[in-house]
């Protein structure tokens, strides 16, 4: 059984209901799934877990949530060289630069990225929690 990590920040609650339908989607295909937010995860709790996905919103110039977020993903980055990992995150304006920008990092870390971005603009719809229960299925 995989054992998943879903991590995220969320400033309006739209990542958190995101994470959410990540959460369920890895439980309904039979996989083993913890949420976090991000001040609750770790570099130490990384190896615990076969695959990881993160979610955080856009802010500000199309950037991860500068204070929680990002020093927890700068500093667990280290150890996504081979990681099966996805991302999902909601923003308000913009084009969705913030996750292309963060997609090329994971790359270069070595990251796996398992499939296909999420991203919404605002608050998730009904086609965007599907999107994150299958992005979370991937995972298992």
């Amino acid at each position: 059984m995989s054992k998943v990590a879903v991590v995220y920040w969320s400033g309006t609650g739209n990542t958190e209901q995101m994470a959410n339908a990540v959460l369920d989607g890895v439980r309904n295909a039979g996989g083993e799934a913890e949420l976090f937010t991000a001040s609750e995860f770790d570099t130490g709790t990384v190896s615990a877990y076969d695959a990881i996905a993160f979610g955080c919103s856009a802010m500000g110039d199309e950037q991860l949530e500068e204070s929680e977020f990002e020093p927890m993903f700068n500093a667990c980055e280290p150890q996504l060289n081979g990681k099966k990992i996805a991302l999902f995150g909601s923003y308000g304006w913009g084009d969705g630069e913030w996750m292309r920008s963060w997609e090329e990092t994971c790359r270069n870390d070595g990251a796996v990225l398992a499939t296909e971005s999420v991203i919404c603009n605002d608050a998730p719809d009904d086609e965007a929690i599907s999107k994150c229960q299958a992005l979370g299925a991937t995972l298992v």
